[in-house]
């Protein structure tokens, strides 16, 4: 009993952390520790390693995708390669200068572009994402082994304004996240 009697005034002895405390830092200040210490190594992984920003400037990819900073993610490629239709990080020179565009043609197809539509294999595709009318015009080209054609979803930009054309697949960086 008299045991038991100095336990508990221990126990009241004893403070109880403030509740500002136990949310900064936690019950086990330790077990915090390590907690943020695995969180700053993830996070340092993931945009190192996995996700890369890039800023979004121009007009050929309106109106999807505005002035403004989005993310490349590199392991998007990993199982299976680029897709029609993907908006890509494609690298030009260096490790900061990359486009963002949209890939329209698969490698060995033929590209062309009448009336500003685009003809893939000679056969119109589909291109939901283009919101603006033009009158493009481009003779085919067709594809290597190891290319993709990209272009930027304004249209409505002069042919001669906009960059576009075939990529090598070495070139291209990742999948846009966002």
């Amino acid at each position: 009993m008299i045991r038991e009697l100095g336990m508990a005034m221990n126990a009241e002895a004893s403070p109880q952390p403030s509740w500002l405390r136990i949310i900064l830092i936690g019950r086990n200040p330790q077990f915090t520790l390590l907690r943020i210490v695995v969180l700053v190594v993830t996070c340092f992984v993931v945009t190192r390693f996995v996700l890369l920003p890039i800023r979004v400037q121009g007009a050929s990819m309106l109106p999807t995708y505005k002035d403004g900073v989005n993310f490349i993610n590199r392991l998007a490629y990993v199982s299976h390669e680029p897709r029609r239709g993907d908006v890509v990080g494609i690298r030009l020179a260096g490790p900061s200068i990359m486009f963002m565009k949209r890939i329209v043609g698969l490698p060995g197809e033929t590209v062309a572009f009448h009336g500003g539509h685009a003809f893939i294999n000679g056969k119109l595709l589909d291109e939901p994402y283009v919101k603006n009318d033009c009158d493009w015009e481009r003779a085919p080209v067709t594809l290597g082994p190891d290319q993709y054609f990209v272009v930027g979803d304004n249209r409505s930009m002069a042919i001669e304004d906009h960059t576009m054309g075939e990529a090598h697949r070495d070139r291209i960086i990742g999948k846009i996240l966002l």
